[in-house]
């Protein structure tokens, strides 16, 4: 990033300096859609997909034939409170499972193909107590989004995002009820499993926390450092530089789609090169989906987090890719045409 004054300019000049789709590259894979061996339009959102892929890599025929998983864990103060069923130690626990191939996204990664990098966000640090003081400050808020901007290093033409951090839906449902308002209830939800008394502590902390906040959050960024968490500041910082990068990104669950919705806020159009792999049975991805625009690919009752229903959606992503590229033409099959 080019430097300027304080730490996140840098971030809102990326935000501003947002490429926007190839038009060209988006007409020319309409034309082929449109003459393809199928009625038009008969592929439903497979052809959205194709053509939203082309759009946004600049080429006429898209390709998923490098697609990536990139999972974020990041460590979280108010999980001292009780908000989930599972102690902290839990995020370094997984991240060993991640390693040696033995989670649910690994299964994934396998199944379709794709690559899989997971980063590890200062586990042994967590962020500030959200319902005491901000999860970060700007600097290190900023620079953990530049961290996540190297996450399609090394060439990707389709980007999974996922996370892994015990307390993160509390943050995530903390960020939603800030950016958006309601009640804090209608941003909780389960989790890992809370019910009772660790779901009452969460909606209480997520009140808190956005009652403490309250006087910074028209700014998004600002909302982000507060009441966020490494992981969803490296997520979001990942959004952006793949929208430069013209890597069309699939987001995963509520903590992914929390983290991309700092810089819908910032700018509506900032999303427009993702697609919601799916929607969760968290209550609160449901509406910030809504909030954002995007219509899931996929709705399995998941709320496992680590990239899994970003990635099973990748599996529809490689068809619409593969439809689009490998099918014949009415001309090429000597087929007849609609009159």
């Amino acid at each position: 990033m080019q430097h300027t004054g304080l730490p996140f300019d840098d971030i809102r000049h990326l935000v501003a300096t947002m490429p926007g789709p190839d038009v060209l590259a988006r007409a020319a894979a309409l034309e082929r859609q449109g003459a393809l061996l199928k009625p038009p339009g008969a592929l439903g959102r497979l052809e959205e997909i194709a053509v939203h892929l082309a759009a946004w890599q600049g080429k006429a025929r898209p390709t998923a034939d490098r697609p990536m998983v990139a999972v974020f864990a990041g460590t979280h103060g108010v999980s001292a409170r009780g908000v989930s069923p599972y102690p902290a130690s839990v995020t370094k626990e997984m991240m060993a499972a991640f390693t040696a191939g033995r989670a649910a996204i690994n299964q994934i990664c396998s199944t379709f193909e794709a690559g899989l990098r997971v980063f590890d966000l200062a586990l042994d640090l967590p962020t500030g107590d959200i319902v005491e003081e901000a999860a970060l400050d700007e600097r290190a808020c900023a620079a953990t989004m530049a961290f996540g901007m190297q996450a399609i290093a090394g060439g990707t033409d389709v980007l999974v995002l996922g996370e892994m951090g015990i307390g993160n839906t509390t943050v995530a449902a903390a960020l939603c009820h800030g950016l958006y308002g309601g009640a804090a209830e209608d941003w909780v939800g389960a989790g890992t499993g809370a019910t009772g008394d660790v779901l009452a502590r969460k909606i209480d902390a997520v009140r808190a926390a956005v009652a403490l906040h309250k006087p910074s959050l028209g700014d998004p960024l600002e909302a982000l450092r507060r009441l966020g968490g490494r992981e969803l500041a490296a997520i979001a910082g990942a959004v952006l530089s793949a929208r430069h990068e013209r890597v069309p990104v699939v987001l995963d669950g509520y903590v992914v789609t929390a983290a991309a919705a700092v810089l819908h806020a910032l700018e509506p159009s900032a999303l427009d090169h993702c697609l919601a792999g799916h929607v969760s049975a968290e209550r609160g991805h449901r509406l910030v989906l809504e909030k954002i625009g995007l219509s899931p690919l996929l709705d399995l009752g998941m709320r496992l987090g680590e990239g899994t229903g970003g990635g099973l959606a990748l599996g529809i992503v490689k068809a619409a890719v593969a439809c689009h590229k490998g099918m014949a033409t009415f001309a090429e099959a000597g087929v007849s045409g609609a009159g």
